[in-house]
């Protein structure tokens, strides 16, 4: 009978233990599920927040885009908060939108440059100078057949004469003389002018000697109406483009940037090299360092087919891979902005990320990019046809 009882005691606990078990067993199996849940959910949690990304990624949600009414060889060029273009016997000025806002008879064969507010425009040995209005402000038949003109925010600057013997003339933006360089240049091409100082008034000249053992470009500097500053050789690299930055003058040659004040003294710790790239655009703000964006030069034939990019900005440098090979790329607002057939990308200068947009509208794919203007439209154009696309911010 003893132990009958012990074996119902071992029977019972046995059985309490199976229960036990059980119970264990199934609880585990419960959390098993409620994690599997959690997982599911969550993973068609994460599905449909992707698919309603990419829903909206690239879709261009963020943009608009305008027809314009012009084509793109009529010489399309930002001016002010819109552009001008040339149909071969008027400029037109464009607001963003394609409203058409002025048109100014100019005539056959007309070059123009755009300025801040004012447009030079030539022709033979005519010379206009226009205000944002469409308004003429100078218009006079000059000494010599006009080789170029640029304007600054107070003056003008005209090249007349033969290629080697070449004469600076300075004007107000009313026509008013107000600076003759002639011996300066003789036996020398001057390839190009600006203007810089807080109001424009000093300038620059980059002038080319033809004539010595190698070629050598000259960088002259100037107080407007008052005396040169300041003259210095540059080398056998070609020099393509000066700014002015902070009170330096930053200039682009094949080889390398150069860094001058305005007596042409050089600052040599500023000095970077940039064999291989290309100056394509930049971003000068009232405060703090310039933005120039540069492009291999192998990929800055007249057609553009650009895969990499790269930042300087003071003593950073950056480089960028670009998602598709674009047409074309600019700066704006601090934004890299590139373009390829049907889409925009876009990425901050302090990060390496670029965000897509697929541009809208029936358009045709982009075959050229025409630059930025004041309010932040980009002009691009379909084999003829142009269009105004809002930036993605």
């Amino acid at each position: 009978m003893a132990r009958q009882g012990m074996n119902d005691q071992l029977q019972r606990r046995q059985s309490r233990n199976a229960a036990a078990e059980r119970l264990i067993n199934q609880e585990a199996i419960r959390k098993r599920q409620i994690r599997s849940w959690i997982i599911l959910v969550g993973v068609v949690l994460a599905v449909v927040l992707g698919i309603h990304f990419l829903r909206g990624y690239g879709k261009g949600k963020e943009i608009g885009v305008s027809r314009l009414p012009c084509y793109s060889n009529q010489s399309v060029t930002p001016f002010s908060d819109g552009m001008v273009y040339y149909d071969g016997a008027s400029i037109h000025h464009l607001s963003s939108g394609g409203t058409i806002r002025w048109s100014f008879p100019a005539g056959s064969d007309i070059n123009f440059f755009c300025g801040p507010t004012h447009l030079a425009l030539w022709s033979g040995r005519q010379l206009f100078l226009i205000d944002k209005n469409g308004n003429a402000t100078y218009n006079e038949s000059l000494e010599g057949e006009v080789q170029f003109a640029r304007v600054g925010e107070r003056y003008a600057a005209v090249v007349v004469g033969a290629d080697t013997e070449p004469k600076l003339i300075v004007k107000d933006l009313n026509g008013a003389q107000v600076d003759v360089e002639a011996d300066e240049y003789s036996g020398l091409m001057l390839l190009d002018v600006g203007f810089f100082g807080d109001q424009g008034e000093y300038m620059w000249t980059l002038a080319l000697d033809v004539f010595g053992t190698a070629p050598n470009t000259v960088l002259n500097t100037f107080q407007v109406g008052k005396m040169n500053t300041g003259k210095i050789s540059l080398g056998e690299a070609m020099t393509y483009k000066v700014l002015y930055e902070n009170t330096r003058l930053r200039v682009f040659s094949t080889q390398q940037v150069y860094t001058y004040d305005y007596r042409c003294s050089q600052d040599t710790n500023a000095t970077m090299l940039v064999y291989g790239w290309k100056l394509i655009d930049y971003e000068i703000p009232e405060r703090g360092r310039a933005k120039l964006l540069l492009a291999p030069t192998s990929q800055t034939s007249s057609t553009q087919v650009i895969s990499e990019l790269r930042v300087l900005e003071g003593d950073t440098d950056k480089r960028y891979t670009l998602p598709a090979k674009c047409v074309g790329a600019h700066i704006h607002n601090g934004n890299i902005y590139a373009v390829s057939g049907d889409y925009v990308y876009r990425a901050d200068t302090g990060s390496q990320r670029f965000f897509a947009y697929r541009i809208p509208g029936d358009y045709g794919a982009v075959t050229a990019c025409y630059g930025i203007t004041g309010d932040g439209k980009m002009l691009l154009a379909s084999g003829e046809s142009m269009f105004a696309l809002t930036l993605p911010q």
